[in-house]
């Protein structure tokens, strides 16, 4: 087959003024494109377009035709061929991985059966075209394989500080629609990177479901918890209790949530800013202190919240027991809140997700690529004052959080 001429820069730009209606966006860009994909051809054959030279490796074998969607329209590539081995454009490689875990979670919605017109609309708002099964398949697995290693992969070191959150999303099943429970678990490395450690899908939020979730930590090496965070779901403290054995934060952040709800609108500013000063203490003897003189304001006005503030108060107030430098980090899982919005921002897209597998995927590839940037980027918490956590020998069960404890944590 002949090779192609190829068109110079001077030969596109007399070839657009010359015509009425050219689109001069889409055919630079096409021009571009042409102009990199020979480059890296000739790079991979050894030898330019119909130059001969015994360093070539193999020769062209003409073009096949690819549609490009790109922001400036539709552009029809001719991508050389090679007559051995084979020639992709790198700029046409997948896209980013939590982007491909979408497209596969649209495509496999197809695939089972998921409202023909929903799924279309959806694929029309993504610029997105159907792809058959088989190519629906191949991407599955190659990402559902991404995702299984990195949710397995062994945990080295220490982990002195663990958060654990769940979120409800809809899962289609035989029958209805069922609600589940995506499970995640990160933590803060003894070098003071956080990481995503752990991530899965449950029928439910059961005592359980979270023990055997943290034993299948543990069995991949999380050790030198020291403080785990979380709401105060009953099964999930005792799971942390039973298997983890370390302190419970309960989350201040749910805690206020939770007690806005017992009193009335009006006096609903009263009680936050009230329960607010508490976490904001200087020392956890003055923590303790605000805790009591609210518990008192609050019992002729707020019954309730005064005796359940009471009855929490060792488990609000635990992260006194640490750095003061880390105290705002551990009083709740506001960490994981960005993260939640970001998978939600994507799951609320898809609506109901067609499996299990499904939701494993899009979440996974989103944790995943979180979790580079965070490996990546600055320390969560500096090295210095982690060494003053996992040098301190705390009792994996004590709830102490004296003055004493925290002095001799953030003195240097």
């Amino acid at each position: 087959m002949a090779e192609r001429a190829r068109m110079t820069a001077a030969q596109l730009a007399d070839k657009l003024l010359a015509s009425e209606h050219a689109d001069v966006l889409r055919e630079s860009v096409a021009w571009m494109a042409a102009q990199l994909m020979e480059a890296d051809v000739s790079g991979q054959i050894g030898a330019e377009l119909g130059e001969r030279t015994p360093d070539r490796v193999t020769h062209r074998n003409g073009y096949r035709s690819r549609e490009w969607d790109t922001r400036v329209g539709s552009i029809q590539l001719a991508i050389p061929r090679l007559r051995q081995g084979s020639y992709f454009p790198s700029f046409l490689e997948p896209r980013r991985r939590a982007e491909q875990a979408l497209v596969a979670v649209v495509q496999e919605a197809y695939v089972n059966g998921v409202s023909t017109r929903k799924v279309d609309r959806l694929v029309e708002q993504m610029g997105l075209h159907q792809l058959s099964k088989d190519q629906v398949s191949r991407l599955c697995r190659g990402l559902d394989e991404q995702v299984r290693v990195f949710c397995e992969r062994p945990l080295e070191g220490a982990y002195p500080y663990l958060w654990l959150d769940a979120k409800v999303e809809r899962v289609r099943e035989r029958g209805g629609v069922r609600h589940k429970a995506l499970v995640i678990a990160y933590g803060v490395h003894a070098s003071g990177r956080r990481e995503v450690i752990g991530l899965d899908v449950g029928e439910a939020e059961t005592e359980s479901f979270w023990r055997e979730f943290l034993r299948g930590l543990g069995a991949r090496g999380l050790d030198g918890v020291k403080l785990c965070i979380s709401d105060a779901h009953q099964g999930l403290k005792n799971a942390i209790g039973q298997v983890l054995g370390c302190r419970w934060q309960r989350c201040t952040v749910h805690f206020l949530r939770d007690m806005l709800g017992h009193v009335s609108r009006a006096q609903q500013p009263l009680v936050s800013g009230a329960i607010r000063q508490i976490f904001v203490a200087s020392s956890a003897a003055e923590a303790r202190a605000r805790l009591g003189q609210v518990v008192d304001q609050l019992r002729a006005h707020a019954p309730k919240v005064a005796r359940l503030l009471a009855d929490a108060e060792a488990d609000l107030l635990a992260f006194y027991g640490f750095p003061a430098e880390h105290w705002p980090k551990l009083r709740s899982t506001n960490p994981l809140e960005r993260v939640n919005r970001e998978i939600g921002r994507r799951s609320d897209v898809v609506g109901i997700f067609p499996n299990d597998a499904a939701l494993l995927r899009l979440a996974g590839m989103l944790l995943l690529e979180q979790n580079d940037e965070w490996l990546v980027g600055r320390r969560y918490l500096s090295e210095s004052s982690m060494a003053l956590v996992t040098a301190a020998g705390h009792p994996a069960g004590s709830t102490t959080t004296g003055t004493k404890e925290v002095a001799q944590l953030t003195t240097s």
